[in-house]
């Protein structure tokens, strides 16, 4: 196979993961990654999904069957990397607003720290307005 053929392979796979996720906002099973691209087998597509893991493109959360995430759609030797989904960003919001729940409950050391790592997240993820937005928050909680 030669690397032109094995790029487009590789897009066309990695489009079709990006693609899945961003209409159903879970990652495809191997089996609809066969059947949607034609592979004979599962072991073949999870030798092309390996492979994308290997270089930087795609990760598994877990070891559960649709846990593949997109982390970035460009095949070049410098990876830029996505920004969060819709459903990544509503998941992590959540997230917060649970901890923060949790802390007007009951203070609570872990839960704090939970949410400073979280909040950190949304940086990392380049949601700076809700990073800002919950920065601020936290704030407000700690100096009551």
């Amino acid at each position: 196979m030669s690397d032109q053929r094995s790029t487009k392979r590789q897009r066309e796979l990695l489009n079709f993961v990006d693609g899945f996720i961003q209409g159903h906002g879970y990652g495809p099973s191997y089996r609809e990654i066969m059947r949607a691209l034609g592979y004979k087998s599962v072991s073949t597509v999870a030798i092309h999904i390996d492979g994308l893991i290997t270089k930087g493109y795609v990760r598994k959360r877990d070891n559960s069957a649709r846990s593949l995430e997109v982390i970035t759609t460009h095949l070049d030797d410098a990876p830029v990397h996505k920004a969060a989904t819709a459903t990544q960003e509503k998941w992590i919001i959540n997230a917060i607003t649970e901890r923060f729940d949790s802390l007007e409950q009951q203070h609570n050391g872990s839960v704090l720290d939970e949410l400073y790592v979280l909040i950190g997240a949304l940086k990392i993820l380049g949601l700076d307005d809700a990073h800002l937005a919950m920065k601020a928050r936290l704030s407000n909680f700690i100096t009551r």
